[in-house]
């Protein structure tokens, strides 16, 4: 009897430690095989300034995003990245939750299966519930917001209300269909030394040093406790790429970030606004990890990262791609990173539109890459 009840515990033990283990590479790799060449945006509604603005009650806009949305499957894309907020679960959990399962059932209607960010490092480290603060004029993202804020990530008294909002939100939507993937964290390790950190006259970034030490303790925990939460989604968190030179292949060389991050993501992710020379480079380095591998940042026109030069590459080594940006509007990231240090104001204008793919009245910015588009998901 004692060794019948000790193999069931055993048995429970370890089924229960397998279902909150990283993905091995045979499990994400046939995982990856039965998806399609995955093409989306980085989303937001042109009338959203943020996360808060595009989740919360009052602004929250199904009509825009369906409309929206539609325009992306005209032109072949399956998926989008969508930035949550842990305020959105203090707000209202219920109700954030009733809002989240509203915008999948818009993506399922459009085939689009969008993957999920829980937490952000980028922009402005004050976010505040309620009425969102309109557009810095001439500004590129003059409101995006950060995931938690400095306040609560230097607080660790709040570190249990950041664990419940990323069980409640993994675990609510555990077993949902709808749902690509969970990305833990956008860009853990930038510290926005050209707009909040340190290059620029606002400061109101915390020390780099100091962030980063305390992200990459967290970190690991949110990937722990996004596992417990028991997603049937593959989890990840994606590295920024943005230079020649480095030596991705040896693990010797990773920052402690990029450790956690290649070493728990079950699906190898980047980001890469750089040259198409640049992407055919990375790609079988990151490739020789064995797992899946997905863009999920690129295309900033001004930095030579492009539709019609990327999408062929990426699409021969089926690496997904998703770019900043889908219609023009409160983000205003259609104006390049260098507008923190010169605003486009008093007529100024950019020579070319840095992201997005549409204007606000849903035309174009450049009808050729509308067709590369098409092209490489296979729409006519």
């Amino acid at each position: 009897m004692k060794k019948l009840s000790f193999l069931v515990f055993f048995l429970i033990t370890t089924l229960s430690f397998g279902q909150n283990a990283r993905w091995s590479a045979q499990k994400a790799n046939a995982w990856y095989a039965k998806e399609p060449f995955l093409v989306g945006s980085n989303y937001a509604p042109a009338n959203a300034i943020n996360e808060l603005e595009m989740f919360q009650a009052e602004t929250f806009d199904p009509q825009t995003i369906d409309k929206e949305l539609a325009l992306a499957k005209s032109i072949g894309m399956n998926t989008m990245r969508v930035f949550l907020h842990d305020l959105l679960w203090q707000q209202d959990a219920e109700g954030f939750k009733k809002r989240l399962d509203q915008f999948l059932g818009i993506c399922a209607k459009h085939n689009i299966r969008p993957m999920l960010v829980l937490f952000d490092s980028c922009w402005d480290p004050n976010p505040k519930l309620g009425k969102q603060r309109d557009p810095m004029p001439g500004i590129h993202n003059s409101g995006w917001l950060q995931s938690p804020g400095a306040d609560a990530l230097s607080d660790v008294s709040q570190y249990p209300r950041l664990e419940a909002y990323v069980k409640g939100v993994v675990g609510a939507f555990k077993n949902d269909k709808r749902i690509l993937a969970w990305d833990m964290w956008n860009e853990p390790d930038n510290t926005n030394d050209n707009s909040y950190g340190q290059n620029h006259t606002i400061k109101t970034e915390m020390p780099k040093d100091r962030k980063i030490a305390i992200v990459t303790r967290l970190l690991p925990d949110v990937f722990r406790w996004s596992r417990e939460a028991g997603p049937t989604q593959p989890l990840t968190s994606g590295v920024w790429i943005f230079w020649d030179g480095h030596d991705w292949s040896n693990p010797a060389k990773w920052t402690p970030m990029e450790k956690v991050q290649f070493e728990q993501s079950d699906i190898i992710t980047f980001h890469q606004y750089s040259t198409a020379d640049a992407l055919e480079k990375i790609i079988p380095v990151l490739q020789k990890m064995g797992r899946p591998v997905i863009c999920t940042e690129f295309m900033a026109r001004g930095a030579d990262s492009k539709f019609q030069t990327h999408l062929p590459i990426a699409k021969k080594a089926k690496v997904g791609m998703m770019n900043w940006g889908f219609v023009a509007g409160k983000t205003q990231t259609y104006l390049p990173w260098d507008s923190w240090q010169k605003p486009y104001v008093n007529g100024r204008e950019p020579s070319v539109w840095f992201h997005e793919v549409y204007k606000p009245d849903l035309t174009p910015i450049d009808p050729a890459e509308t067709a590369a588009i098409k092209q490489a998901t296979g729409v006519k």
